[in-house]
């Protein structure tokens, strides 16, 4: 590697780290500033905040990477602009392309990083941070006992404080306890002159220490206390019992304040916890339903119409017809597995031994039928003449039955049965194309997340050649004017990318143009910055502007003289 190359990747890769951690950082804190609510109050450790920020700060990485290689370039090239190092090597003969080669070929493996991270990373910690942030939203929050105020977060507990203490959060004043744990109100009640609250055992257990007080019970009768029965012939007066105390100690379970986790099988089929072989296989499923749903309406169209088109004939689709050869002979081959368990042992494959059966069956069958056609002729011709001879009757007594039908007078329940039979038929077909369409919508939803997998790795790319030629343009280093115009530029690509995900999954535009539209349009301004950047052009400066409007005027003004 050449000195140039060395000075160039030096200059570059210093503020590649040093955007990125920060962008990353941005990112991060405003993805988190909607779980705020749910997270503070929960009482939760710093090693489960610290997880949850990991997996999101490598969930955002696909949006942080190109941000920071523009970010990077622009900083780059506009320091080696601003000190003249870049017209220095110019100078010596060195075009512009060859001093961009070394950071492209070191873009091209940040983008073969970011591929990586966003098919294998991205989806494993999108996984870990949602279903732990589902466990935490579903965590009951933190144990804060307020003055004047029941609390009721232990369950079938409520406990009251009159008076806390600001230098001693141990130290209670004037507790009142109601204890519902036996289902039966507020039977069981304790007053208390004051108390100590405290936890022991790695915070599930809560202990209060309570001084100078009562506990009343209005107990049931003392037969249902020792029998646990009720016995309506007998006395069931209750009874109510005073028992005061110097000290006492009462023990809560706070098992119900852990954070629990959930099984993360719960959350794997999202869209984002996939990767691209996984989306690929979800894609697949899914057209094979949407598939089977149009077959199941063709098969079964003759029982929707059974008057007016019934005698129709609706061409399968190429498509269509494939899929019903797949599935006859995935249903063919259960079939013959079936009846292959089925079987008894022979000795013989099972397959060899159901088609030795089934013909000897059909043998046995046909050697009957011609033992009767030799011993009695003359029933089998007897039996065709009877067939042919009660055709004609069975024709006419059928258009006889159907003519009697229609001459049937038009009564209100024969209107009312029509009606109903056809809005039933409606119905169907409309659940039929619903369930089709919700089909038709998962798969589009699984294409664009399959294609934005490949389009954010290769905004690198794209975002490199933007902010290169760029950053030679203006000339400008340090974090003013770079970050300025890389925060225009990534507002571009971040409105083009949502409005045009957006469109591809309700189907306006196709998946491929929804999803690289703004690849492909900032693509297209990265290789006009560069043209401008190889020709040494001002776009920046009010002089290359004045010279183009006065070549349009002049040009103007030729054509309308001629």
């Amino acid at each position: 590697m050449k000195k140039l190359d060395k000075f160039i990747l030096q200059s570059f890769i210093g503020p590649f780290i040093l955007t990125f951690l920060v962008v990353v950082f941005i990112l991060l804190m405003q993805h988190m500033l909607k779980y705020f609510d749910d997270i503070i109050g929960k009482g939760l450790d710093a090693a489960t905040i610290g997880q949850l920020l990991f997996y999101f700060a490598i969930f955002m990485m696909p949006i942080a990477m190109p941000l920071a290689v523009l970010l990077s370039s622009l900083i780059t090239f506009g320091n080696l602009g601003e000190h003249f190092e870049l017209t220095a090597i110019k100078a010596s003969g060195i075009s512009l392309v060859r001093i961009l080669r070394p950071i492209f070929f070191f873009v091209l493996f940040l983008t073969g990083i970011a591929f990586y991270t966003n098919n294998y990373l991205v989806p494993n910690a999108a996984l870990e941070a949602y279903s732990l942030m589902y466990d935490i939203k579903q965590k009951k929050p933190a144990l804060e006992i307020r003055e004047g105020t029941f609390y009721t977060g232990i369950p079938d507990v409520s406990i009251k404080v009159n008076k806390k203490f600001p230098k001693d959060d141990a130290a209670l004043k004037e507790v009142i306890i109601y204890d519902h744990r036996k289902g039966e109100g507020n039977k069981q009640v304790t007053l208390a002159d004051s108390g100590r609250m405290s936890t022991f055992m790695n915070e599930q257990y809560l202990k209060l220490e309570l001084f100078n007080g009562y506990y009343y019970d209005e107990g049931s009768s003392t037969e249902k206390e020792m029998t646990g029965k009720n016995n309506p012939g007998a006395n069931t007066k209750e009874t109510l019992s005073r028992t005061s105390f110097g000290k006492s100690q009462i023990v809560f379970d706070l098992s119900s304040f852990q954070l629990s986790r959930t099984d993360q099988k719960w959350f794997q089929s999202d869209r984002m916890m996939r990767n691209m072989n996984q989306l690929q296989g979800d894609i697949d499923s899914v057209n094979l339903l949407v598939l089977n749903n149009q077959l199941n309406y063709y098969t079964s169209r003759p029982t929707f119409f059974i008057y007016y088109h019934r005698q129709d004939s609706l061409q399968l689709t190429p498509e269509l017809t494939l899929y019903k050869l797949y599935r006859d002979s995935v249903q063919t081959i259960e079939n013959i597995a079936r009846v292959a368990a089925t079987a008894e042992p022979t000795g013989e494959k099972p397959q060899a031994a159901t088609r030795e059966k089934l013909n000897f069956s059909k043998f046995k069958m046909n050697r009957k039928k011609d033992r009767e056609a030799r011993v009695h002729p003359e029933r089998e011709s007897q039996a065709k003449l009877q067939v042919i001879s009660a055709a004609p009757q069975v024709a006419s007594s059928v258009k006889l039955n159907i003519d009697s039908v229609l001459s049937l007078p038009e009564t209100r329940d024969i209107i009312q049965g029509a009606a109903n039979y056809a809005r039933q038929i409606k119905t169907q077909i409309n659940n039929n194309i619903e369930s089709e369409n919700s089909y038709v919508k998962s798969s589009l939803i699984f294409e664009v997340q399959w294609h934005k997998i490949m389009s954010n790795s290769l905004a690198c790319i794209v975002m490199f050649l933007i902010g290169a030629p760029l950053g030679a343009i203006i000339k400008r280093g340090g974090l003013g004017v770079p970050f300025l115009v890389s925060i225009l530029f990534f507002i571009v690509f971040y409105l083009l990318t949502m409005q045009g995900e957006k469109w591809a999954k309700a189907g306006a535009i196709s998946v491929w143009g929804g999803v690289w539209a703004a690849d492909m349009v900032l693509l297209v301004i990265g290789l006009f910055f560069l043209r401008q950047a190889r020709a040494d052009a001002r776009l920046f400066e009010t002089d290359f502007y004045s010279v183009v409007f006065d070549k349009l005027k002049t040009r103007f003004l030729t054509k309308k003289v001629s």
